[in-house]
């Protein structure tokens, strides 16, 4: 800066050739997608079985004729994510509360919490939904729930919550111990300190991770159609089985990319304020 607070020659100087280096970079990237792009479509385009895979999965005919009954089935998805979503949090939290309580008292209660982990975190999601789905109303207990959507969606609650209860556990104990006991000191109680002080800096800290999870969630939903829950995927599975045609798949695939895009980005965009904050040592 000059002496009367203009910038100064070089300034000006400097900040020209970022911007020139900006437009360069952007001028780069974008020709070498654009080449890259027209390489690998006259690829595809030339291949010799590409007429037989354009009909049988890119057919204008049957993605219009299954995307009605697509899009009826997503809302069912779109009904498990956010009821599911609200279900992991909460088991989520109550059992990496669980893992982090102190004394020997405790102890059971950390070692169920630990059990739950290990367990549901090595099972396969894909076995859980037919032990839960097709065990438990074999049982014939009254009142237990038959629908299909009801309990893929336990099944996707019992293997989340695990996953979603280790990330809480690690916020939790990122929190300096000091931190517990300037709390204590003041006169607050072990759970007003986890409910004040603990759990909300460790939310905060492990917000990236969690919209991670959640964007995976979306797309676990569609395995509910393997217990026969008509959603996207079942919808298009059926239209699949009536013509022989795979397309359907296809526009499912596109819709549940469309339906997770916006929450790929927020997680993007939370992940990197979290980063331009550690790094200009604020607090996390």
């Amino acid at each position: 800066m000059s002496i009367d607070g203009a910038p100064s020659a070089l300034h000006r100087e400097r900040e020209r050739y970022r911007r020139a280096q900006s437009v360069r970079s952007v001028l780069t990237a974008a020709a070498s997608t654009c080449v890259l792009g027209v390489v690998m479509f006259f690829v595809v385009v030339r291949s010799s079985g590409w007429g037989r895979v354009h009909s049988d999965f890119f057919s204008g005919h049957y993605g219009s004729k299954y995307f009605g009954a697509i899009m009826r089935g997503l809302w069912l998805n779109v009904r498990m994510v956010f009821f599911c979503e609200i279900a992991i949090l909460v088991l989520g939290l109550a059992i990496a509360i669980a893992r982090t309580l102190r004394g020997p008292i405790f102890f059971p209660v950390r070692a169920l919490a630990a059990i739950y982990t290990d367990v549901f975190r090595g099972m396969p999601l894909i076995v859980l939904l037919y032990i839960i789905g097709f065990g438990v109303p074999g049982l014939g207990v009254a009142g237990v729930p038959k629908s299909a959507a009801i309990l893929g969606g336990i099944a996707i609650v019992l293997t989340y919550s695990a996953y979603v209860a280790e990330v809480f556990r690690a916020g939790i104990q990122s929190v300096h111990p000091s931190q517990r006991a300037a709390s204590r000191s003041l006169g607050l109680s072990y759970s007003q300190t986890m409910r004040f002080v603990v759990v909300p800096q460790a939310v905060r800290r492990v917000l990236p991770p969690l919209l991670n999870d959640f964007v995976a969630l979306q797309k676990d939903t569609g395995l509910i159609s393997v217990l026969g829950a008509v959603d996207a995927v079942r919808a298009a599975q059926i239209g699949v089985y009536r013509d022989f045609n795979y397309t359907p798949y296809v526009v499912a695939g596109v819709i549940f990319v469309l339906f997770a895009i916006p929450f790929i980005r927020l997680a993007d965009w939370v992940g990197a304020r979290d980063e331009r904050r550690r790094g200009q040592g604020g607090v996390t």
